[in-house]
């Protein structure tokens, strides 16, 4: 007599459950590492303000050291999340925003993701989808060169990575520049904050994301 190999329908359906649930905690991504590889590049903490003035920082989009929404991401829309900051203190004649990702270190810097400058001093929030800066504000420079747009997270494989997205209340403006380094922004910003604060999101690997593509042969 032949036996009967099939396994009931139920139990098919447990352990396919089973081999679902093993998959989505492979592609969970721990905690970001304790110590920032690029810490010590956070312009928040290499340039301070004058009299430590604050700054009250927050995204629609995520809560203070949560999750960075896949859509605010280079795997999905790549759209920006939203921000918002409280209002600066006497004297402050605009704001400056700086995005970096300080769980990695490339070309001897923290990743360098987004920079607006010469936000207006009457400016406190950038709304969610931004495509293009306030009247008077200007795109600085990014890990791809000056004058670039929002460039949200793509986070590799490994631990969660900290986004800081700062914020500066400056007493001066800065001179419009096309080719603007991030060297000069720094420079430009350097005894002129008045306040600073950030809010910090976590970037992680979209599991539906395809791999990306292989690199040509050198």
């Amino acid at each position: 007599m032949l036996k009967n190999n099939r396994r009931p329908a139920s139990r098919k359906v447990a352990l396919t459950a089973l081999g679902l649930a093993g998959a989505s905690l492979a592609q969970a991504q721990a905690p970001p590492n304790a110590t920032e590889a690029a810490g010590d590049h956070l312009v928040l903490t290499l340039i301070t303000a004058k009299d430590g003035g604050k700054l009250s920082v927050s995204s629609p989009a995520f809560k203070d050291g949560g999750d960075i929404p896949f859509e605010n991401t280079q795997y999905r829309g790549n759209v920006f999340p939203g921000l918002k900051w409280s209002k600066g203190p006497k004297g402050t004649q605009s704001y400056v925003v700086i995005m970096q990702d300080t769980d990695a270190l490339v070309r001897g810097d923290a990743i360098l993701h987004w920079t607006l400058y010469d936000v207006p001093a009457t400016v406190t929030q950038l709304d969610a989808g931004l495509t293009a800066p306030p009247a008077g504000a200007s795109y600085g420079p990014n890990i791809r060169g000056p004058n670039h747009e929002y460039m949200g997270p793509r986070t590799p494989a490994g631990p969660k990575h900290r986004y800081h997205l700062q914020v500066f209340a400056l007493d001066t403006t800065i001179p419009v520049d096309p080719q603007l380094s991030f060297d000069a922004l720094k420079t430009a910003l350097t005894g002129h904050v008045l306040a600073s604060g950030q809010t910090v999101g976590l970037g992680q690997v979209d599991p539906t994301a395809p791999p990306p593509a292989p690199r040509p042969p050198s």
